[in-house]
């Protein structure tokens, strides 16, 4: 099975200007045949997220005929705005909505569901969503619809912004992107109202930002991130909040949507694998953003340097959203306009910066966690997670069932890159159920096709094992498949587990299920609304590779030896000196610096190819 929403790069989809007025010729044409008598343009499938979907289309509308001047749109630009003006704007209290400050304030709000009551939770971001198509007509406006709709747009998107910052809690989903969006919502309507209006605004707009989005940011594998849904990271909606910071910029200049743009793009860069593929969030585990998406990736990815366009987006909405038979939805659209506005070309060469957090070359990466445990780990086209054993989940050493990857101290980090080789060591203290203290070294290697993996720590008692991950995902064309298989050797014998019990705490990778299906299974809240990274933590045991120690090893250490992705025969040799342990394989030599480091206690690492 494929998983459905990891799909191509989004940087493979064309992006230039005949591209994009492509795109446009085609929504003009099914806009055109879809549009009512009363001038509505939503599909007639839209239940949710509707509150800003016609609206969005006209805006589309109101781009196309900027580019193209053609004849038949100024009126159905103006049927379906004067259909948003009339049929999709409300003024009297959602019925159930609990985020209101104030009540009965007469003041506009666009719904997630039409029918009061229905469903009010969502009214907050539909509204966002709802004033940035707005702002977007107005930017195309002039010329194309007569100054009384002009005043009653720009009157409704004043009175949205101010149900929004006056009339509700901001951000009461604490959803980074629903905030920022807002944030770009203000910026951009200042731009249309006198100074003496607008101004205040814009400043009220990045006085949000500071002290309820910037001022609340999470800390994340070494970044300050927006908040999502109550975790640091979404990989939905977090590179969503890019593009919002993206735009932020490119409306204000202000410095401080660049930088925390930087940081949000480093910190996508390093946990992205080399193909692409990401995993986690504290909202959807697996659903990844399109065309949403393209704007931050591409603006930041060029700032930083970086190929960010190798994330894989969800490429069904690869340009626009759309409904399950393909037709378009003007959800979202505003992002559409966006990035064909922007011609900031796409970045495709990796950064050459080591980040520790990441190791990177050729097709290999791997991806760390905070406790520089791999998150990730990619080669030969395969993806591999942490696997669970007696409720941890992670990679490292395993004695009497319990798991030796949670550092207990100061975790040394040290990158070394060569001609033909790249290299990251780790050192960490860890205690075990003994309470006795032990330094675990991992070492990986990678020559752009292979990575090796070498983990040595002080002789354990009992039979360990290497957890070595799980296999879960591979490459397959442009789409990610489901795995249970992996082209891994190791220099002690190397067994493929399952777990013995068939249930929703243990997770066969040979089971038609994805990790995002198991954690929402396995999670307090309903699907959509809790956080499957939670739920996934609650995981007993899973499919897990698991190797036993190296021959040949040193008496005082137990050392394991694997290696991912292909090669000849694999049997290393291992040598303890003053410096630290020598391992000698088919590819190199490498010196692992003693636990206790240089007179820094950074640890020593030496790299030589053969």
């Amino acid at each position: 099975m494929h998983l459905p929403h990891q799909r191509g790069p989004l940087h493979d989809l064309p992006d230039d200007p005949a591209a994009y007025d492509a795109v446009l010729a085609g929504v003009t044409e099914e806009a055109l045949t879809r549009l009512t008598p009363e001038g509505g343009l939503e599909h007639p499938a839209a239940r949710d997220d509707i509150g800003d979907t016609s609206l969005g289309i006209t805006s589309l509308l109101a781009l196309a005929w900027q580019r193209t001047k053609d004849p038949r749109l100024p009126e159905a630009v103006r049927r379906s705005l004067a259909f948003h003006l009339r049929e999709r704007v409300f003024t009297e209290d959602n019925p159930g909505y609990p985020n209101l400050r104030s009540r009965d304030s007469g003041l506009p709000y666009a719904r997630y569901v039409l029918d009061a009551g229905a469903h009010p939770i969502g009214d907050w971001p539909s509204t966002v969503w709802a004033l940035l198509q707005a702002v977007n007509v107005l930017d195309a406006a002039d010329g194309l619809i007569d100054d009384e709709q002009v005043h009653e747009l720009r009157e409704l998107a004043s009175g949205y912004w101010k149900w929004l910052t006056e009339a509700t809690f901001f951000n009461p989903q604490e959803a980074g992107n629903q905030a920022i969006g807002c944030v770009v919502g203000g910026l951009q309507l200042a731009r249309h109202l006198p100074s003496e209006e607008g101004e205040p605004i814009r400043a009220k707009a990045i006085g949000l930002y500071v002290d309820e989005i910037r001022a609340r940011r999470v800390r994340g594998r070494g970044a300050l991130l927006p908040p999502e849904h109550g975790g640091a990271y979404d990989n939905n909606y977090g590179p969503i909040s890019l593009s919002f910071l993206a735009r932020a910029h490119l409306v204000s200049g202000e410095e401080i949507f660049a930088e925390d743009g930087d940081a949000l793009a480093r910190y996508i860069d390093a946990r992205l694998t080399v193909g692409g593929f990401d995993n986690g969030g504290p909202r959807y585990s697996e659903q990844h953003s399109g065309f949403e998406s393209v704007l931050g990736l591409r603006y930041f990815g060029r700032r930083i340097g970086a190929d960010l366009g190798r994330y894989r987006g969800d490429t069904r909405w690869g340009r626009h959203a759309v409904q399950r038979d393909g037709g378009i939805d003007g959800h979202f659209a505003f992002m559409l306009c966006w990035q064909i506005q922007d011609t900031t070309p796409w970045h495709r060469d990796p950064s050459k910066d080591p980040l520790r957090h990441q190791l990177r070359a050729g097709t290999v990466s791997v991806a760390f966690e905070d406790s520089m445990t791999p998150s990730l780990i990619e080669a030969a086209g395969t993806y591999y997670l942490p696997a669970a054993v007696d409720r941890q989940h992670g990679f490292g050493p395993v004695t009497d069932g319990f798991l030796l990857c949670r550092p207990m101290g100061e975790t040394r980090v040290r990158d070394l890159r060569t001609d033909a080789l790249t290299a990251k060591l780790v050192t960490k203290p860890v205690v075990g159920r003994d309470h006795v203290l032990r330094h675990v070294r991992s070492l990986y290697v990678t020559d752009g096709t292979s990575l090796w993996v070498t983990v040595a720590v002080e002789r354990l008692d009992g039979t360990p094992y290497l957890l070595a991950g799980m296999p879960y995902a591979a490459d397959d064309g442009d789409r990610v498949r489901r795995t249970a298989e992996a082209d891994v050797v190791s220099a002690g014998d190397l067994r493929l587990t399952h777990p013995p019990t068939e249930s929703v705490d243990h997770f066969d990778t040979r089971a038609e299920r994805t990790q995002e299906q198991a954690a929402f299974a396995l999670a307090a809240d309903p699907r959509g609304y809790g956080n499957p990274d939670d739920g996934w933590r609650r995981l007993v045991t899973s499919s897990a590779l698991e190797a036993d120690p190296a021959p040949g090893a040193p008496e005082e250490q137990h050392v394991f030896a694997v290696r991912y992705g292909p090669g000849g025969p694999f049997a290393p040799s291992f040598e303890s000196t003053p410096a630290g342990l020598t391992v000698r394989t088919e590819a190199f030599t490498a010196l692992m610096g003693d636990p206790a480091g240089d007179t820094h206690g950074e640890p020593e690492l030496e790299l030589t190819p053969r």
